[in-house]
């Protein structure tokens, strides 16, 4: 495996949203790959900071206003080979919905247990583990 991406496009900022116990999982429209079920998440766009896209990306994608707390990490993803950063956000209003019907299908905010009912290759153990402490209380 190539820890560098294999293409040039922008890397993707995803939003990892834990609030009352729970995480946020949208559903694209199109699934890419096995992806189907996964965290808000985008674009980086130009002059942009991961953190910046993550919490732009749950706006638009959502309809909720969250604020990064902190990047959890990096990788070049093992499916999609393009350069993910995954930030941890917190909820500052609103109520989570598909704002952008273009992409999303639905949304959950799933309990810890049933995290692997929706991502059953097993998530970035950077995530896992911040999910684990935050989740697992």
């Amino acid at each position: 495996m190539t820890d560098q991406p294999t293409d040039e496009r922008p890397g993707i900022s995803a939003a990892i949203i834990a609030h009352e116990g729970r995480v946020l999982m949208v559903r694209r429209r199109i699934a890419e790959g096995q992806l189907s079920w996964q965290f808000p998440a985008g674009a980086i766009e130009a002059g942009e900071s991961p953190e910046e896209a993550a919490v732009r990306e749950t706006l638009e994608e959502t309809g909720l206003h969250v604020v990064a707390v902190r990047l959890i990490g990096e990788r070049v993803h093992p499916k999609t080979h393009r350069l993910m950063s995954y930030t941890a956000c917190d909820v500052v209003a609103g109520t989570a919905r598909v704002a952008d019907d273009d992409e999303l299908a639905e949304l959950a905010w799933c309990a810890h247990s049933e995290i692997a009912e929706y991502v059953p290759y097993g998530l970035f153990a950077p995530v896992q583990a911040y999910l684990d402490g935050v989740l697992a209380r």
